[in-house]
């Protein structure tokens, strides 16, 4: 196993951690403990098998959105505005903060905080902060709707199946905030939305799995009243299950939304909500 520490006082290997991430060869089994603080940091990771183990309170933050203009004057898109990506056969987080600090999607676009797209992926008390599109779980769906709307860093790449599993921590945002196409179960997290807006928007295959919450509380430091839906599917085929859940009044008590435009392909799209209630 090679191991490294990053920290900010210099008692570390490194400074920081895109340094340390860079550092591990690829094809070893790494872990790297990142120590207390704030990293204002933009992480681009393509190892094989990665650990990232947070020491105290530890904030990877960025602030790019989809809506920034580049230097060849295109925008940056959603899948170039990522805090961190992560890809590779194995990856673990525990106890860390994933940012994006953009602001709303009402006046950036889509700002997402974690885009994985890694075969095997565990988080741990791991908190996400974003508003639109906060966390990306791959791949992408296999067409575009608009020109160019997928490019990124696995923007010609093959659709392959993902698997990741979320327990306890906190994913914050507003807008279709938990998307893409892997298959994902959530434990115990506390999913926060702090704007009107929809939760899930998965576009997985029909034989897959989708998203799945398992004891899983939504909530809202908002006074809003019903106007946030659990899913609407990205794809038609898309998949959300929400198993023991506790929604709060910001919920619609309609729970599920069509895509606009999209309405005649809903019942394509797998939504099942069992022994859950509102709270």
């Amino acid at each position: 196993m090679y191991r490294l520490t990053v920290s900010k006082d210099g008692l570390g290997d490194y400074y920081t951690l895109q340094e340390a991430i860079n550092a591990v060869p690829y094809n070893v089994s790494a872990e790297i403990v990142i120590k207390e603080g704030i990293y204002r940091e933009k992480i681009f990771s393509d190892k094989k098998d990665l650990t990232i183990i947070g020491e105290g309170k530890v904030l990877i933050t960025y602030s790019d959105g989809a809506r920034e203009l580049l230097a060849d004057g295109k925008k940056r898109g959603t899948f170039r505005s990522f805090t961190a990506f992560f890809s590779g056969e194995k990856l673990r987080l525990e106890n860390i903060t994933i940012q994006n600090s953009a602001g709303s999607g009402k006046d950036v676009g889509q700002a997402v905080a974690l885009y994985l797209d890694v075969d095997s992926a565990e988080l741990f008390n791991v908190n996400l902060y974003g508003a639109q599109d906060t966390l990306f779980l791959a791949p992408l769906p296999e067409n575009e709707r608009e020109k160019n709307g997928f490019y990124g860093p696995r923007f010609k790449t093959e659709r392959k199946r993902t698997k990741t599993v979320i327990e306890k921590g906190e994913i914050r945002g507003s807008v279709d905030f938990i998307f893409g196409g892997g298959d994902a179960v959530f434990k115990d997290v506390l999913i926060t939305s702090i704007d009107e807006g929809y939760v899930a928007a998965p576009s997985g295959h029909k034989e897959w799995e989708g998203l799945v919450f398992e004891n899983c509380v939504f909530s809202s430091p908002t006074s809003m009243i019903e106007k946030v839906y659990l899913m609407r599917p990205w794809r038609d085929e898309g998949k959300a299950k929400f198993f023991r859940c506790s929604f709060g009044p910001h919920i619609n008590k309609k729970l599920f939304s069509p895509w606009p435009g999209r309405e005649d392909k809903a019942e394509l799209s797998t939504f099942i909500v069992e022994d859950s209630k509102f709270i």
